[in-house]
């Protein structure tokens, strides 16, 4: 409950909306593909250096990774028909004589599938969820904000020592 609580205080603050839709694209990959592949530790330290919000790549990631498990089929089947073409056997053969080729199961039909997929989606899922967070904030955010209730809890005192509070902490 807590990181769901950041992830809408995530949505409705100031970030950059491109800072949310990166942390959800790695997640996409660190999700979909399986938790301790070499590749993860790659998106892991692109999380870490690059500025995205972590509140979002965690809980997306734990989202993600629980859908993977019914994709799973779907992946066998993308991994296994990459893997089995008849034009790339030199290639993977070639690949699966390299150390990281085995080290990162890219062999399995299921780690292929699934790292495809997500690489497929990665541009996409970054357009789309940045022009998703846009659209929240212009309607969803301001339609809640107009809302009587809303300004009334604004306008109290509790509200004003629950901010008073949350600013000594540094929460945005």
């Amino acid at each position: 409950m807590r990181l769901l609580a950041r992830l809408l205080r995530v949505l409705n603050s100031e970030t950059d909306p491109a800072q949310i839709s990166l942390a959800l694209c790695l997640a996409l990959i660190s999700g979909l593909t399986p938790l301790l592949s070499p590749h993860n530790l790659v998106v892991l330290l692109l999380t870490l250096v690059l500025r995205v919000n972590l509140s979002t790549f965690i809980a997306a990631t734990l989202a993600l990774s629980g859908i993977a498990y019914l994709l799973d089929p779907l992946f066998h089947l993308i991994g296994r028909a990459v893997l089995t073409l008849d034009l790339l056997q030199g290639t993977w053969t070639a690949l699966y004589n390299t150390t990281w080729f085995r080290l990162a199961h890219l062999n399995n039909t299921v780690v292929m599938g699934s790292l495809l997929s997500a690489l497929a989606l990665f541009v996409p899922a970054f357009f789309l969820g940045n022009a998703l967070i846009v659209r929240y904030r212009l309607h969803v955010l301001a339609w809640v904000q107009r809302l009587h209730v809303v300004r009334l809890l604004k306008a109290s005192r509790l509200y004003q020592a629950y901010r008073a509070a949350a600013n000594l902490r540094g929460a945005p």
